[in-house]
């Protein structure tokens, strides 16, 4: 701890992005931080790697630009001059057998023109599109399923071909059930306001919202890309933020879970951790939604039933090094899958052609990645390795005609990483936040809440932190902290 450092103490549950982030806001603030991790290292979904020499992102591989928090922070912990913008975004859609370019003008996949969608979507899939316009206004109350509300305006090809395959890179679920609020909250607030759902689309473009629920106008000084890309991997971050914690005073420990939350008095904590016990004034639970419920149980038992009602979706990619010489010529940055073809894979990233950092590294190969798993489909990700790469090799020949075998593979399983967001979501956790505050001193943040992207998780985070900075009073520099 910085002994120079005399500001209430907080104690930090969970080391993914979003307690990393908080923990750093505290530690900025003044205040005395410990951060507990259930696990033998940080950062949750953000794993930096290697394979057959080349640097990989193991896990998230990119950052939100159009939302200024996760960027700020990479420049805040001295990776700024690390950002790097995608070399291409240029993107395709494997479908009836066939890559077909990503269409143009278009918000979460729902197109703002029926002619911009003729090369992936049948004539009659085309022509039902067009006939929104003849479609009575809809009501869409408080919210509404985001594939549910486009098919009954749009027709089902438009979501099985195009939303389905988009929401399913960012929540692994179904679009029938995620929540437009939540995921889409700019088209889901445009569509109250218009006649027909083609109009809302247009609106929220003429306004420049065109990426979904991480939106906001941030200027990256990097020419204006959606997305951004860190030297060396996105799994860095975490490690650095945790070196500007610790440089700040803070105290980070891992194989460290939070087993129990205890009142002392009207506003202090008791956090156990295993035989130890830390005394604190402030806790953030920056952990899933199960542990967090399990914390809250005896404290706020309305906001842990709500978030034992959090569904989580599991996940796997399969990354794999080929010789580059061994390779055919592949389009773009990668491919999309719709779920209703039946395929394995979900999608798939030529690493190498994306991100500068990734050939820079290993100009010899070639790295792509496949991403396997959707909502309900457990028994996919726990296939073995083997199986996995054999199903990825097979969908890849398939939509590019690769042939090649592979120098290296490597599968990163992410069991139970990607909360679902049904309809009513925003509801839940207004409900959740509403019960936790009612706790002095103890916020919630993460991926549970406010959106799955690394930039919602930041957002989170410094929400919590804030607010417990703006509540939290000055105490006696040597209480409140034993290890």
């Amino acid at each position: 701890m910085n002994a120079d450092t005399t500001g209430p103490h907080v104690v930090v549950a969970g080391g993914g992005i979003a307690g990393l982030a908080a923990a750093h806001r505290l530690a900025l603030a003044g205040h005395r931080v410990t951060l507990l991790e259930a696990g033998p290292r940080l950062g949750g979904k953000l794993l930096a790697g290697e394979l057959a020499g080349a640097p990989v992102d193991l896990g998230a591989e990119s950052l939100l630009a159009r939302r200024p928090e996760a960027v700020a922070l990479a420049r805040a912990v001295g990776l700024g001059d690390r950002l790097q913008a995608p070399v291409t975004t240029t993107a395709s859609v494997w479908s009836r057998g066939a890559l077909v370019p990503m269409p143009k003008g278009h918000v979460m996949g729902v197109p703002a023109d029926a002619h911009a969608v003729a090369g992936l979507l049948s004539e009659e899939g085309v022509r039902r599109i067009g006939r929104d316009g003849e479609l009575p206004p809809a009501d869409i109350g408080e919210d509404i399923a985001i594939g549910a509300y486009v098919a009954d305006r749009m027709g089902h090809e438009v979501v099985d071909r195009l939303v389905e395959p988009l929401l399913g890179g960012v929540y692994a679920g179904d679009a029938y059930r995620i929540s437009m609020r939540a995921a889409v909250p700019a088209l889901f607030e445009a569509a109250r306001r218009h006649p027909t759902l083609t109009a809302a689309v247009r609106a929220v473009q003429q306004a420049g919202a065109t990426v979904p629920a991480d939106t906001a106008g941030a200027a990256t000084g990097l020419g204006g890309s959606v997305f951004l890309g860190i030297d060396g991997g996105v799994g860095t971050l975490p490690g650095a933020v945790a070196d500007a914690i610790r440089t700040a005073g803070g105290t980070i420990l891992t194989d460290a879970p939070v087993t129990e939350l205890r009142r002392t008095g009207p506003t202090g904590w008791q956090v156990a951790s295993g035989d130890r016990v830390l005394t604190a004034d402030a806790v953030v639970l920056a952990t899933p939604a199960g542990p967090a419920a399990a914390l809250l149980a005896p404290h706020a038992p309305a906001a842990s039933a709500e978030l034992d009602t959090v569904a989580y979706a599991s996940m796997a990619l399969v990354t794999l090094a080929f010789r580059r010489s061994d390779m055919p010529a592949l389009p773009g940055s990668g491919f999309l899958v719709p779920p209703v073809d039946g395929h394995t894979i979900k999608a798939s990233t030529f690493s190498s052609q994306k991100w500068g950092w990734v050939a820079d590294g290993a100009p010899d190969l070639f790295v792509l990645r496949t991403s396997v798993g959707r909502h309900g489909e457990e028994e996919q990700v726990h296939r073995e390795d083997a199986d996995l790469v054999a199903a990825s090799l097979k969908d890849l020949a398939a939509a590019t005609g690769l042939a090649a075998r592979p120098v290296a593979t490597t599968v990163t399983r992410w069991t139970g990483g990607l909360p679902q967001y049904p309809v009513g979501h925003l509801d839940r956790v207004a409900r959740v936040r509403e019960a936790v505050a009612a706790l002095p001193g103890l916020r919630v943040a993460g991926a549970a809440y406010d959106g799955v992207g690394i930039p919602a998780c930041v957002a989170s985070a410094h929400r919590a932190a804030d607010e417990i900075i703006a509540t939290s009073k000055r105490t006696d520099p040597g209480a409140g902290h034993s290890l």
